[in-house]
Formats: structure tokens, C-alpha cells, sequence
């Protein structure tokens, strides 16, 4: 897959709430994913398996309430970065939060290879 295949495979995929059903397809099986801080599994995991966890770590932790993705935007010739804007309930409080972040995305040999989110912490 091109950069650009990936970039919209990906926006598409977290549109549709269907990102970890294509992680094998769109990520390299040794990715790295950095978050800007310890949400309790580490800043920073490798592998497929490990970012699966993470996907199900979100998913029991927190109802999506309201969210909105942008286009991705492309810094050839590997890379492009996504906006996420997201209202979401903590399950366990039922604290509803606002959340921004911009993920930063690195392609290698047609699949991410690693992924950074940043955002205030």
C-alpha cells in the first residue's frame, strides 16, 4: 500500500470504529506505539499484540460519546498525522472528558511502523 492508501485506510478504519479489526493489514507486526503519557501499560508498546491491547485497554476503559476525525494529512514520503476530537465517559466514574490529540504516524515497507499521539497532559 502507498503512503496516501494507508493514510485513508486508516482515517476510514477510525471513522467507522473498526481500527483494531485492521491492525494486521495496516500495521508492520513490530510497530511501535508512543503515548504522550502512562496510561497504566507503559508510554511506549511494540508489537501487534501489545497495540491490540492497548484498543481493548480504551474500549473497557471509556464509551465514546461523540468523536470526529480528520483527513489525514501527508509529510511525504512516510508519513502523515491525524487529528482525533473526542467526547468520552469513563466507564468506572462516569467522568465525561473532552479530549484533542494529533497522531503522528510513520510508514515503513507499506505498513505503520510506529505511532505517536500527542496531547496535553
Amino acid at each position: 500500500m502507498t503512503l496516501n492508501e494507508i493514510a485513508d485506510k486508516l482515517v476510514e478504519c477510525c471513522r467507522t470504529n473498526t481500527a483494531a479489526a485492521n491492525l494486521d493489514t495496516l500495521y508492520a507486526a513490530d510497530a511501535v506505539s508512543v503515548e504522550a503519557m502512562d496510561n497504566g501499560m507503559g508510554r511506549e508498546v511494540q508489537g501487534i499484540p501489545a497495540i491490540r491491547g492497548k484498543h481493548e485497554w480504551w474500549e473497557t476503559t471509556f464509551e465514546v460519546l461523540d468523536a470526529s476525525v480528520s483527513d489525514a494529512m501527508l509529510h511525504p514520503d512516510d508519513r502523515f498525522a491525524v487529528i482525533f476530537e473526542l467526547k468520552a465517559k469513563h466507564k468506572e466514574s462516569g467522568e465525561v472528558t473532552d479530549m484533542k490529540e494529533v497522531a503522528l504516524y510513520t510508514v515503513a515497507d507499506g505498513k505503520i511502523a510506529r505511532e505517536e499521539f500527542f496531547y496535553a497532559v
